[in-house]
């Protein structure tokens, strides 16, 4: 069943994450991840929520999803998100077909 991995991202230091923007495409491609959103424009439609930086990832299922986040490649590359950015992360599995 896919699953999607859905960020609010929150850059402190845009130079440090052009690093990450770069090189994380890399790490998700081994594991079928695919960019749905990555950065784009966003409307509040209801409610106070204020976005900044929204990325959805397609991935064929939460096993994946969770491989790729925990793997070795993804770490070096998680450790710089989490010191140029505050990030709020969400695994959310698709429908079933």
């Amino acid at each position: 069943m896919t699953a999607y991995l859905i960020a609010d991202v929150d850059v402190t230091d845009p130079t440090a994450f052009e690093e990450y923007k770069r090189e994380v495409p890399a790490t998700e491609a081994p594991y079928g991840g695919k960019y749905l959103g990555r950065g784009g424009l966003t409307k509040v439609l209801e409610g106070d929520w204020q976005p900044h930086r929204l990325v959805i990832v397609e991935f064929p299922d939460m096993d994946s999803l969770m491989a790729w986040y925990d793997s070795p490649e993804y770490a070096r590359l998680k450790a710089i998100r989490q010191r140029c950015a505050t990030t709020r992360i969400v695994a959310l599995e698709g429908l079933q077909p």
